[in-house]
């Protein structure tokens, strides 16, 4: 898959107020300072599109882009441009907010994930350079009471050594299974080499696929 459009649609402040859920929509959340921002201008192949920012949690509602994409491949039959929507939503953790507004932030965030009924895939960033760190692993368990779908993204393993980042991987997974099953589908990524791109775009694609077969076999 690749994307031929992205575009900027609308900050909401709840996800009532988010565009109507008439299409797929892949959602990306992290820790604050994860550079969920840097990754989702990497996969759009536009730095300006999410505004990136060195401050944690200036991510602070529900940040919507229509994205154009098309599963087509050059000398081949032409397939239909797909329309689908990217979120960013506000980072979990450390940020300089009062207490009331980081609880306003996890209620939005909540609401979010348990109501919004097009929400196809959630993305979790983790970042790479760090062994396990208890916040994250606290908020898939809390995405596993929700039945909240959701797949791996490590960011930033251009900052270490492969050796490093395989391993912080590797444990990362590992304490997971400490109360998972079944793990879930990951990814690891840098937004500076672009490192993980095309294998999650395809990932989104092949899910798009599945969507629109499921709703053909329905008519």
């Amino acid at each position: 898959m690749h994307i031929k459009r992205a575009v900027y649609v609308i900050s909401s402040p709840d996800f009532e107020k988010c565009p109507q859920p008439d299409r797929p929509e892949y959602a990306f959340i992290g820790r604050s300072n994860v550079g969920k921002s840097s990754l989702i201008n990497m996969l759009c192949n536009n730095d300006k599109l999410a505004k990136t920012s060195g401050s944690p949690g200036k991510t602070q509602m529900i940040n919507h882009f229509e994205i154009t994409s098309n599963n087509g491949e050059e000398g081949k039959k032409a397939v239909a441009d797909l329309q689908w929507y990217l979120v960013d939503l506000p980072g979990y953790g450390f940020a300089k907010v009062s207490i009331s507004s980081r609880r306003k932030w996890e209620q939005m965030i909540e609401n979010y994930l348990r109501k919004r009924e097009n929400l196809t895939q959630l993305f979790v960033l983790i970042d790479a350079r760090h062994s396990p760190q208890k916040i994250d692993l606290e908020f898939l368990e809390q995405l596993k009471k929700w039945q909240v779908p959701f797949s791996l993204a490590f960011t930033k393993s251009d900052k270490e050594s492969q050796r490093i980042v395989s391993k912080n991987v590797k444990d990362f997974l590992e304490a997971m299974r400490q109360t998972w099953q079944f793990l879930p589908r990951h990814f690891v990524t840098s937004a500076v080499k672009k490192q993980g791109r095309q294998k999650l775009l395809d990932y989104i694609g092949e899910t798009n696929d599945e969507i629109l077969l499921t709703a053909e076999k329905k008519k």
